[in-house]
C-alpha cells in the first residue's frame, strides 16, 4: 500500500505539482485517497458514471473546473475521461473541487486530510454524513503506513 502512495506521488512530482498555495491537499493524502478510493490501480479507466484512479464522475470534474489535458476544450467529447484517467489532471480535478468545496466536515475546527478525504466520497455538500467503514480504514492505513515509512 505504502509503495503505491510512494509511486503516485512520484508521479505528481515528476509532473511538477501546482504552486503549494493553490493546492490544498497534499501529495501525501492524494495518494491516500487514490488508495482508499480505488486502489491507486494504474490503468483504471471508466466504470459506470467514475473514472480514473479517483473514481471521479462527470459532475464533480464539472465542479472542479473542468480541468482538460493539453488545453483541449472542456466541451471536447474526451474532455472529461481523458483528464480523470490520467494520473495528474485527476490529482487537479480533486485540488479544484476541495479549493471549492473545502471544509471543516468533523468539526474539529481545521480543514484537513481527513476533512478532504469526506468531501472526496460524499461530496461538497455530504461530508458530515457516515462514511463507508472499508473506505476510512483503508485511509487510516494507508496514513499510518506513509507516517510509518518516514519515520
Amino acid at each position: 500500500m505504502t509503495s503505491a502512495v510512494i509511486k503516485f506521488s512520484a508521479i505528481l512530482m515528476v509532473f511538477g505539482a501546482v504552486a503549494a498555495d493553490l493546492s490544498p491537499v497534499t501529495e501525501v493524502c492524494l495518494g491516500c485517497i487514490c488508495q482508499a478510493i480505488s486502489g491507486c490501480k494504474q490503468g483504471l479507466q471508466c466504470e459506470g458514471d467514475a473514472c480514473g484512479l479517483f473514481r471521479i464522475t462527470w459532475a464533480y470534474w464539472a465542479d472542479a473546473g473542468k480541468p482538460t489535458l493539453n488545453r483541449i476544450s472542456p466541451s471536447a467529447p474526451e474532455a472529461y475521461s481523458s483528464c480523470t484517467n490520467d494520473p495528474y489532471c485527476a490529482a487537479e480535478t480533486v485540488q479544484g473541487y476541495m479549493r471549492k468545496f473545502g471544509q471543516d466536515c468533523n468539526g474539529d475546527g481545521q480543514i484537513n486530510c481527513y476533512d478532504y478525504m469526506a468531501i472526496h466520497k460524499l461530496g461538497g455538500y455530504g461530508c458530515v454524513n457516515q462514511l463507508p467503514y472499508k473506505y476510512v480504514n483503508d485511509f487510516n492505513q494507508c496514513i499510518a503506513a506513509v507516517a510509518a515509512a518516514q519515520g
